[in-house]
């Protein structure tokens, strides 16, 4: 019954926003840009990438369903035409390691030698 459930839930993901591209958040105007902040400072953010091994293709939809099954919220995006699974943002480099630390156990444990995940900056459209 637990296979089924999660063959319908991978099947409506597929389904969600087909002929829909993911694109990436809208860059603000360059007059909010070039204001300064008081006390503002650039944040970083980071993510983390997760795939195969040397990024050679992998069914997206395994990968995802094993994350959704073990709690992991996840996004995809599209570089260089490919899609991409990432984990976060993060707003510190520690955060994105700690939960890098939580999914790499858990792949162990679950004898998943196919997927490696990376720390990664997080992008922001230019």
């Amino acid at each position: 019954m637990r296979k089924v459930a999660m063959a319908i839930v991978v099947l409506a993901l597929a389904g969600c926003g087909e002929g829909k591209s993911v694109d990436a958040p809208k860059a603000k105007p360059a007059v909010a840009e070039s204001l300064p902040q008081a006390g503002a400072i650039a944040a970083q953010e980071w993510d983390i990438w997760v795939g195969p091994p040397d990024h050679k293709l992998q069914a997206i939809t395994d990968l995802t369903a094993w994350l959704l099954e073990h709690g992991f919220t996840f996004y995809i995006v599209k570089v260089d035409g490919k899609d991409e699974v990432l984990l976060g943002p993060f707003a510190t480099k520690a955060e994105a390691e700690a939960r890098q630390a939580l999914l790499n156990e858990k792949m162990v444990r679950a004898k998943k030698t196919d997927t490696v995940s990376e720390i990664i900056e997080h992008k922001v459209a230019q």
